[in-house]
């Protein structure tokens, strides 16, 4: 019902990008470029200013842009309240999640959703907790999934699961006969730690500063952009990791490596984030609710 010419422009006007609004809309950038022209042409006037391959609105685009946001947020409550009076559960749900989560988490939990809600289009981006977070902060996705702390109190957080984090060795490395290993313990070996802005950096961090002592004093040898690659490198004598659970059950039972636990123990939450002030989609109240029957349900701050 919403006109899409509508809806490519607030996407491109939002992102002040022609290339990312094709990539989240699932589009060609020729054809999201033809939309706009056609709504230019409707309007008789241009909504963007082009100057040395950037783009910024017009006082015209700028105008249409506050009235696109407003007949969308609209169009957004009328299906809110349709289907809430008919139990229909249909539209799109932009998701973003950490490498972790996308990779561990959510597909069981993304696969039972769409067997319960067919008719739901979940559209997922994975990147590393700083980065989903943004994408939330500047409306790319409606919801995220991330593995620390989020600092922006104009987001909601929502706790999912608790995640438990191990050490990891080669099963010919000396801890790797032990029962734990302490916090100092990572400092004496080679280590190979995930990339700036991974969620499991930053929690690896904020162990071994609460144990008082300077994580800068890693012997970091590779830095790494998924578990899985961390995992490989590990598997190779490369040097030890902290990485969740979850990640290594496979390996762990091939006996292509071995999981301590740490002492003290080091948990931490997945978690959930959206912007409190915008108006949430029928479809993202239902995969909330449903997040809450698999994972348990805490409010982290009050939305």
């Amino acid at each position: 019902m919403a006109d899409r010419r509508l809806q490519v422009f607030h996407t491109v006007a939002r992102l002040l990008s022609f290339t990312k609004a094709a990539e989240i809309l699932h589009m060609t950038q020729p054809a999201v470029t033809f939309q706009i022209k056609q709504l230019e042409e409707q309007f008789n006037t241009r909504l963007f200013d082009r100057t040395h391959n950037r783009i910024s609105l017009t006082e015209a685009g700028t105008i249409v842009f506050e009235y696109a946001e407003r007949i969308l947020n609209l169009y957004s409550e009328l299906q809110n309240r349709v289907g809430e009076m008919t139990g229909d559960v249909r539209g799109v749900l932009l998701l973003g999640a950490s490498t972790t989560i996308a990779e561990y988490m959510l597909p069981r939990v993304l696969g039972d959703f769409k067997e319960r809600y067919p008719e739901v289009q979940v559209r997922m981006h994975v990147a590393n907790t700083d980065r989903i977070v943004s994408m939330v902060e500047d409306n790319t996705i409606d919801l995220g999934v991330v593995e620390a702390a989020v600092s922006n109190k104009s987001l909601a957080v929502r706790k999912c699961c608790m995640d438990q984090m191990v050490a990891i060795f080669p099963p010919t490395h000396f801890l790797a006969q032990q029962s734990s290993v302490r916090a100092a313990d990572l400092l004496n070996y080679a280590f190979v730690s995930r990339e700036e802005g991974s969620g499991t950096r930053e929690v690896t961090n904020e162990y071994l500063a609460a144990a008082g002592l300077d994580p800068n004093d890693l012997n970091i040898t590779m830095e790494l952009g998924s578990p899985e690659s961390v995992k490989g490198a590990v598997e190779g004598g490369l040097g030890i990791s902290v990485v969740s659970e979850a990640t290594v059950r496979k390996e762990i039972a091939l006996g292509t490596l071995v999981a301590i636990p740490l002492e003290p123990p080091l948990a931490r939450p997945f978690l959930f984030v959206y912007q409190k002030q915008k108006f949430r989609s029928h479809v993202m109240d239902e995969f909330l609710e449903f997040a809450k029957e698999r994972c348990g349900d805490e409010w982290v701050f009050p939305s």
